[in-house]
């Protein structure tokens, strides 16, 4: 129940002391993964450079599930995905390739903002009709259980 995102390899720099990839990289990693959603919502990198229009994480909650170590492919998921009208919700899962355990989640409670102002701003209805469509068409794989940020949405 998600959607792939993307596949990362893990790399000899993204690991520590422990033989592991350190905390701070598997933020890393889905930060990418977040990207490619976020680039579908017209709110990525292209839109921050472009129409000066992104998001900004305020709230995350993150779990480490299982080792990830150099040479490891992992996939990215998305679980979950929610908006109301200037926020985003979304959780996005971790597997490990190879041995299709869950390495790690990560939900994400994000900011619209206009970025030449550096204030919160509405979401245009273009992208909330990007957004609604893209919920209906994958609602049935997503998962709404054990999320943290439902609340935080001003529906």
């Amino acid at each position: 129940m998600s959607v792939l995102l993307t596949t990362k390899k893990i790399i000899k720099e993204w690991t520590d002391y422990n033989n592991h990839m350190n905390l701070s990289y598997y933020i890393l990693v889905f930060d990418m993964g977040a990207e490619v959603i976020l680039s579908k919502f017209k709110m990525g990198e292209h839109s921050a450079k472009t129409t000066k229009k992104s998001t900004m994480v305020v709230e995350t909650h993150t779990t480490y599930n299982n080792e990830v170590k150099e040479d490891d492919e992992v996939d990215v998921s998305l679980t979950y995905f929610d908006h109301d009208n200037k926020r985003l919700q979304y959780k996005l899962e971790m597997y490990d390739k190879a041995k299709n355990i869950l390495s790690a989640t990560t939900e994400v409670l994000a900011l619209y903002m206009d970025l030449n102002t550096r204030s919160v701003a509405v979401f245009e209805d273009e992208k909330i009709k990007i957004m609604n469509e893209y919920i209906k068409m994958n609602k049935d794989n997503f998962n709404s259980e054990d999320l943290k940020f439902s609340n935080k949405l001003k529906k």
